[in-house]
């Protein structure tokens, strides 16, 4: 991938730095950390398996959607098991895929986003969403795929 026109920034581009903190800020449920890579502002639309998603300012992408309704204060995120990061023309592409428990169940969830930054913060965010996808006990979700190195992690 060329990254010739996005600078480094302590060795990471900018999209990874916003990958892994807004991954980070996610997996910590951490209201604070996520509202701080947002302007107050925000074009925001998501789908989820069961829903389309809009809201206008960072507090409503935070405290209704993210954390009030994807990830519930019952949903437990024990691990962020992947992330991905890349640029598509000026927008900013992230993925991530949690490890959850909910309802004494372990889900997967992986999330693809796409955003626009104005200053260093996020104004304009798509994501797609995998919904809650049950957790296979000994590999059978990822057979076949253990070949697979994700963009922005280690091998």
């Amino acid at each position: 991938m060329r990254t010739d026109d996005h600078p480094a920034v302590d060795g990471a581009t900018p999209a990874s730095s916003l990958a892994h903190r807004f991954a980070t800020a996610l997996a910590g449920k951490d209201a604070a950390a996520l509202r701080s890579l947002f302007a107050s502002e925000v074009d925001f639309r998501a789908l989820t398996p069961g829903r389309a998603w809009e809201a206008s300012t960072a507090d409503a992408v935070i405290d209704e959607v993210i954390l009030g309704s994807w990830f519930e204060p019952g949903d437990v995120i024990k691990q962020v098991e992947a992330v991905q990061h890349g640029q598509v023309g000026t927008r900013t592409r992230i993925g991530y895929r949690l490890r959850v428990e909910s309802a004494g169940q372990a889900y997967t969830v992986e999330q693809q986003a796409y955003c626009d930054l104005s200053d260093g913060k996020i104004t304009w965010l798509r994501v797609l969403c995998s919904g809650f996808v049950p957790a296979a006990g000994t590999g059978a979700a990822t057979a076949g795929h253990d070949d697979i190195r994700l963009e922005g992690t280690p091998s």
